[in-house]
């Protein structure tokens, strides 16, 4: 990857970090005669970095374990889910970019739902239930908190939500983790699935700004009967409006005033080919913006859809019931992710003159992911197994 002055850096440098990152903070401690933490997560790497099963990546290397000693070496070596929670997330934030403490910053709160066919593992809550998806109403869950800089992710902590965890204290943990960080809060963007009277109460608590979609709830209009709650604001003009909203929480019915703002999409609709035009509706705190604006925002959500992409990109297949190893594997794609985003942090500082600036298209995510297959490929042997052989660079980056 070269910047203005030409610097350069290895497929070598890039797996180096990747082996640190993770080395570092997850300490594998294992010593079998075919398998070693290192050898381990070499394996791990490469599963990642193709996208692949842990069944796949042993199949194409010479020289790595099967499948079944990774698994046994795995399930004797990672600690309780709670400490590996905390060593994911000690490596996610391994060498923070000084940029991100600059000023305060906008952070991002979300809820990562992935669709799970299988049983518990052991206990009913490991399952989140949700919404149909992919034909399953049941997932695994996580909430990320990320903090966002010059249109690009950062993700701070990765947390695993069990069923029937209430969100409140979600955000009260992911919280609790940013400022432990050190980094200062301009405002949060968070998902729609923290839309609840408890949450936006916390957050008016904590004097913090934010936007949260809300959903429209209240009386549908019927016949003479008109709209009532958010479904009647939807019908107003773009703008901002006072609502309060009402839940139950514990038995009891629990309020607090909010600020709707109304903004208006207009899309085609994918049957008659018509422009049509939808209202939105946000929760909105210590925001000045527009509704227009808002929903800009919103809409990109700095990176989100990205994100979610190169996470999957990054995703170890598997379809195991064990939580340990779904969260493992959710955590190495984040930092991954983060790497590839730090690199371009450090480089651009190391040694650029002016301010430093994030150029992501100098290394793609997919390019970086291919490097680490490609040197971990080299010490396992890939083409020694089974005849095959990395393709060259330039074919597998021509769609680039």
């Amino acid at each position: 990857m070269r910047s203005r002055g030409q610097y350069i850096i290895t497929k070598d440098e890039v797996h180096g970090y990747a082996n640190h990152w993770l080395s570092m903070s997850l300490k594998l401690e294992y010593e079998g005669r075919k398998c070693t933490a290192s050898i381990l997560l070499q394996v791990l790497l490469i599963a990642a970095a193709r996208s692949v099963s842990v069944f796949a990546a042993c199949r194409d290397l010479a020289d790595a374990p099967t499948d079944q000693t990774v698994r046994n070496a795995l399930e004797a070596s990672l600690p309780e889910i709670s400490e590996l929670q905390r060593r994911l997330n000690r490596s996610l934030c391994t060498d923070l970019p000084k940029a991100l403490f600059r000023k305060s910053r906008r952070i991002a709160i979300d809820l990562t739902l992935i669709p799970y066919h299988g049983q518990p593992h052991q206990d009913k809550k490991e399952i989140y239930r949700s919404t149909p998806k992919s034909g399953t109403t049941h997932f695994h869950a996580y909430a990320t908190v990320a903090v966002v800089h010059k249109g690009h992710r950062y993700t701070l902590a990765l947390l695993r939500v069990e069923y029937g965890e209430k969100m409140k204290e979600v955000v009260q943990r992911l919280m609790k983790i940013v400022r432990s960080r050190g980094v200062k809060v301009r405002y949060l963007l968070l998902d729609k699935g923290f839309f609840s009277v408890e949450v936006i109460t916390y957050l008016k608590r904590a004097q913090l700004g934010f936007i949260i979609p809300a959903m429209a709830r209240g009386r549908k209009p019927k016949g003479r009967k008109k709209a009532t709650g958010l479904r009647a604001i939807r019908k107003k003009k773009n703008g901002y409006y006072r609502h309060t909203l009402t839940s139950k929480v514990g038995g009891q019915q629990r309020t607090t005033g909010v600020t709707i703002c109304v903004a208006s999409k207009s899309y085609t609709h994918k049957k008659t080919d018509q422009r049509r035009t939808k209202k939105l509706l946000y929760v909105v705190r210590k925001v000045r913006l527009n509704p227009r604006a808002i929903r800009e925002m919103y809409r990109k959500r700095f990176g989100i859809e990205t994100s979610y992409r190169q996470m999957n990109e990054a995703r170890i297949k598997t379809c195991t019931r064990d939580p340990r190893l779904r969260l493992l594997f959710v955590g190495i794609a984040l930092v991954l992710r983060n790497i590839w985003v730090w690199l371009h942090f450090k480089l651009a500082k190391g040694k650029w003159d002016e301010e430093p600036q994030l150029f992501l298209l100098l290394l793609r995510f997919r390019e970086m992911l291919l490097w680490i297959a490609q040197i971990v490929g080299r010490l396992l042997h890939a083409d020694q197994k089974q005849g095959i052989e990395y393709e060259e660079y330039d074919r597998l980056t021509a769609s680039y």
